[in-house]
């Protein structure tokens, strides 16, 4: 059989024309991976940033929600070889890798009150200046900080002072200094991967563990523990980055959107997260009545404040003058936030 020579030039061309079209436009599909479930804060967050994305540009965004893709330091190892683009990591796993971000783990540093948080991620020049550079470091591009509630003890005991966690093997996550901290507390930390915790729960080989409000709820740790605690100690903190390669190669067109989306997904999951404690917190009472929920009082939390000076001391000689101008840093930050 004959082929006609000019037909099957002219369909070579026409596909490297077109195959040169795609290029030039830049259209992309970039991997996103995080650490908790699609309907959780962290999914609703990668939510928001994947539709800015898409309804500005010709890119699509592959969502990972937790466990698709491995484990916490299974994701961060994927973004900084590239094979994901972006990755929703908490600062109590990235510790390890950054010291000075263990800084979001000492006790009292942070406020409960979600609007003055609010203020503090989007304006702080700890968060927005001095953090990217130390994220640079690790081949990671910061995009944004932001906070996803107060930071709730779980236990099969009731827990009132210090004394009350002796002996207690309480779950942390793989981060030295929320280590430090429970030891100060009084507690045995168990340093545990996430897919872990519910089961060892459920057979005793722990007895406690820490969370936002709506993480407990949507895991079903209720399930598990007997008793809640706010202590006001801490509030839970993630980090959106992205492969610092990837970003630096980008156009400013594309870099400038993915900060778009950074900015308007920030703004959305503050929002989003009025009042959610609040309503998961019922429904776990609702479906659990016999949960005892307990709000420390000031007497009631001396003893962690107590502990909390110890462990500031122990960030400071864990990342020294680095950390210490971080350290400082945040509290003047926080200082602007609360006067708002």
């Amino acid at each position: 059989m004959r082929i006609n020579k000019q037909i099957l030039f002219s369909s070579i061309a026409a596909t490297v024309v077109a195959v040169a079209g795609i290029g030039s436009a830049h259209a992309a599909t970039w991997k996103y991976a995080f650490e908790e479930a699609m309907e959780e804060v962290q999914g609703k967050y990668a939510q928001k940033f994947k539709e800015v994305i898409e309804a500005n540009s010709d890119h699509q965004v592959q969502l990972f929600p937790f466990g698709t893709l491995g484990e916490s330091a299974d994701i961060m190892e994927q973004a900084q070889s590239g094979i994901l683009q972006f990755v929703d990591q908490s600062p109590g796993f990235t510790g390890s890798l950054i010291p000075e971000a263990q800084v979001f783990f000492v006790p009292y540093l942070l406020p409960t009150d979600q609007e003055q948080l609010a203020r503090f991620y989007k304006d702080s020049k700890a968060v927005n200046e001095m953090f990217p550079e130390l994220y640079a470091e690790q081949g990671l591009e910061l995009l944004t900080m932001f906070p996803e509630g107060e930071v709730a003890m779980t236990t099969k005991e009731p827990v009132e002072s210090c004394a009350d966690l002796e002996g207690v093997k309480f779950r942390v996550m793989t981060n030295p200094l929320l280590v430090e901290s429970y030891k100060a507390f009084g507690a045995t930390p168990t340093p545990l991967p996430w897919g872990e915790v519910y089961g060892s729960l459920q057979t005793n080989i722990i007895q406690g563990q820490e969370n936002p409000t709506f993480f407990l709820y949507s895991t079903k740790l209720y399930e598990v523990t007997d008793y809640i605690t706010y202590a006001g100690h801490n509030n839970f903190t993630t980090a959106v980055m992205a492969n610092k390669d990837f970003f630096d190669g980008l156009s400013e067109e594309d870099q400038a959107l993915i900060e778009k989306a950074s900015t308007e997904a920030y703004d959305y999951i503050v929002d989003y997260q009025k009042g959610l404690a609040d309503s998961e917190l019922k429904k776990i009472t609702d479906a659990k009545p016999e949960m005892t929920v307990t709000v420390l009082n000031e007497e009631q939390r001396e003893c962690f404040k107590e502990a909390a000076a110890d462990v500031e001391a122990t960030f400071i000689e864990m990342t020294g003058e680095s950390g210490q101008k971080i350290l400082d840093q945040m509290k003047a930050d926080l200082k602007a936030a609360e006067e708002g």
